[in-house]
């Protein structure tokens, strides 16, 4: 029956390759690899490029394989020593982890990285990727170094590390460098973390004291790091380079840093290099990534999300709730929080509640989460409020991630820094204030609920002025509109008889620093609400900042915001000191204004689309492009 079934693929693929000549069939390469690799089997080495490195969209899936043709995998962990992993590894995941299934992205992936391929892979948020990349990196530089296998044995240098793991965010790196040291708690591999936001000096005399053999980094600080030959840390040696969430990473603009380190890497064709690249997503720039990282005469691509498989983000229940105003918006999402927290306390059945509520900038996440402390300190019914962005210590975010993580019930706001990446446990709510910047950037803050197996709700907060701007960036996704919440329908005309939500909003508001509210104001004016009519979104926000903030007069912006918008619109700061919100002082222009959106996250930087070689990538990515224009979501309902 196997033998039948073998040669039936492999006629299946002599078509395949004859129907397309212009796609190259990849092959092992010992050479490239610098040592002998085991010999692949027939179904693998005949598997065209068509079926075999096709990027998909982040809504695609891969056909399920038919049982004959699909290749046997290692499911479970304890099997991993057939592999050739060391008992050291296999002991601390069976018995220190206490793990025993392998998920789809590791039973897929660990076996031919084991094999020293290149591996680029699609799979969703949570679903095992960082111990499907641990466990092949570890046990090569144990290969290389066998000594490494037992503790104390051989020494570590911080000048010849060799292996990198790059993360999009500083709190994905911790968590990966965690269970890294885990993973190597029985050997002799020393693992060690650069991230940006900490004492950078104190992480370079650890490093060059300890050494490293497995250093976990975000671009940004490991660019610094080799760029300055003065801190003793270089990798001319590096073996395996690991990169986490390459779509995050462009995203947040790191593709200067990416090519910045290329540059500093030694030769592939000197010093042979392994590559594992992860990704939610597989757009035309990470394809551009995978050209010059990956190596094309010898990679797999492996797609984990099956076509019978509903992603994460449809189990999850998703509504929208458009509330009449900006000044609605923070209202209505306390009446949010009040009411299904009441709802677990009436039901014992039902998790406690536990959420996660994103926002367009750093500024608004800061007073959103100031003005919801403020409200707590008067209510013991709202959960524990916490909040994670970008100007916040890398201490800071560290202990607030990591009190989110051990909470039962509480509430973290946040800008897109904990959208990709981040395991917080038992999250019952992901709650999004305005509009997203695109479908994929709703899609993976929902993924923080629902996971595990486990249920979630998603709701999408939004003015009725940015309803259609909804429709139009999240067309075939399964939002129900909700009607239901005072707060989103009350039209406010006066401070005075106001409902309870909005007079709680109003003191707390008051008791901000101005400086508070004028970045989050500035911020909205610096692009945090993309698409808006600008003469539309300076009305909203003036009447935020009239009805939820109590100001007379909007917060004062520099000349130069002020620019982009119709005279009379806004008010222009002035050089003299201002007497400003109540009697905490003033705002001075001279303190400038952030084009990139206020006090916001990294700007997301465009870039330049890979070339078009006639090369087996450009095929990839020219069948990825006419799939996506095949399979248009249809348009939103809601």
């Amino acid at each position: 029956m196997m033998k039948t079934g073998l040669l039936r693929h492999a006629a299946v693929c002599r078509v395949a390759l004859a129907a397309r000549p212009a796609q190259i069939a990849f092959r092992s390469s010992s050479a490239a690899l610098g040592r002998s690799l085991p010999v692949r089997s027939v179904a693998a080495s005949c598997r065209p490029v068509g079926s075999l490195l096709r990027f998909y969209s982040s809504e695609s899936a891969a056909p399920a394989p038919s049982e004959e043709a699909a290749p046997k995998l290692v499911t479970r962990f304890d099997d991993l020593a057939s592999l050739g992993v060391d008992s050291q590894l296999v002991n601390a995941i069976t018995q220190g982890m206490k793990y025993e299934t392998m998920t789809d992205v590791q039973s897929k992936t660990i076996k031919p990285a084991l094999a020293g391929k290149d591996v680029v892979a699609q799979a969703k948020t949570g679903t095992g990727k960082t111990l499907a990349f641990l466990i092949p990196i570890i046990q090569r530089i144990i290969n290389d170094q066998p000594d490494l296998a037992h503790r104390g044995r051989m020494r570590a240098r911080s000048d010849d590390i060799r292996a990198v793991i790059l993360s999009p965010t500083r709190e994905l790196a911790e968590q990966i460098g965690v269970e890294a040291r885990n993973l190597c708690a029985g050997t002799g591999v020393i693992v060690q973390t650069a991230v940006g936001g900490t004492q950078r000096n104190q992480m370079l005399r650890k490093t060059q004291r300890e050494g490293c053999h497995l250093l976990v980094a975000t671009p940004g600080r490991l660019a610094d790091i080799l760029s300055d030959a003065t801190t003793g840390i270089d990798c001319p040696n590096l073996s395996a380079l690991v990169l986490d969430e390459a779509d995050r990473m462009l995203d947040v603009g790191f593709e200067r840093e990416l090519n910045e380190i290329l540059s500093f890497l030694p030769n592939r064709a000197e010093v042979p290099r392994q590559t594992l690249l992860y990704s939610a997503t597989m757009p035309k720039n990470v394809v551009g990534l995978a050209r010059k990282f990956v190596d094309p005469t010898n990679f797999e691509f492996v797609q984990t999300i099956r076509s019978d498989e509903a992603p994460t983000h449809e189990r999850v229940p998703q509504f929208i709730v458009p509330c009449r105003g900006f000044e609605n918006l923070a209202p209505t999402l306390l009446e949010l929080i009040r009411r299904d927290v009441r709802k677990t306390l009436e039901d014992s059945s039902q998790r406690p509640f536990k959420a996660i509520v994103f926002l367009p900038t750093t500024a608004s996440v800061v007073a959103y989460s100031s003005i919801f402390r403020r409200i707590k300190y008067n209510d013991s019914l709202i959960p524990t409020v916490l909040d994670i962005h970008s100007k916040l210590t890398q201490n800071e975010r560290t202990r607030n991630a990591s009190q989110f993580k051990n909470m039962e019930s509480g509430i973290l706001f946040s800008s897109d820094v904990t959208a990709r990446g981040m395991d917080f446990p038992n999250v019952t709510h992901v709650i999004q204030v305005h509009l997203p910047n695109d479908r994929d950037h709703y899609i993976h803050r929902i993924g923080r609920t629902g996971r595990a197996g486990k249920e979630g709700q998603a709701y999408l907060l939004v003015s009725d002025a940015e309803v259609q701007g909804a429709r139009e960036r999240l067309p075939g996704l399964p939002i129900q509109r909700v009607k239901d919440f005072e707060s989103a329908t009350f039209q406010v005309t006066n401070l005075e008889d106001l409902p309870q939500t909005f007079a709680e909003v109003l003191e707390a508001s008051k008791k901000q620093p101005y400086d508070v509210l004028q970045s989050m104001y500035a911020a909205f004016l610096g692009g945090a609400s993309r698409g808006m009519d600008k003469e539309t979104l300076v009305n909203e926000i003036n009447r935020m900042a009239m009805y939820s903030w109590g100001m007379e007069e909007p917060p004062a912006v520099s000349p130069t915001a002020a620019a982009h918008y119709k005279p009379g619109l806004l008010r222009i700061a002035e050089r003299r000191r201002r007497s400003g919100f109540g009697d905490r002082g003033g705002f001075d222009d001279r303190r400038g204004f952030d084009d990139r959106g206020g006090f916001g996250d990294r700007a997301h930087r465009n870039s330049r689309g890979p070339r078009r070689d006639r090369d087996s990538f450009s095929v990839l990515e020219r069948s990825s492009e006419q799939r996506g224009r095949s399979r248009r979501a249809p348009s939103a309902t809601f």
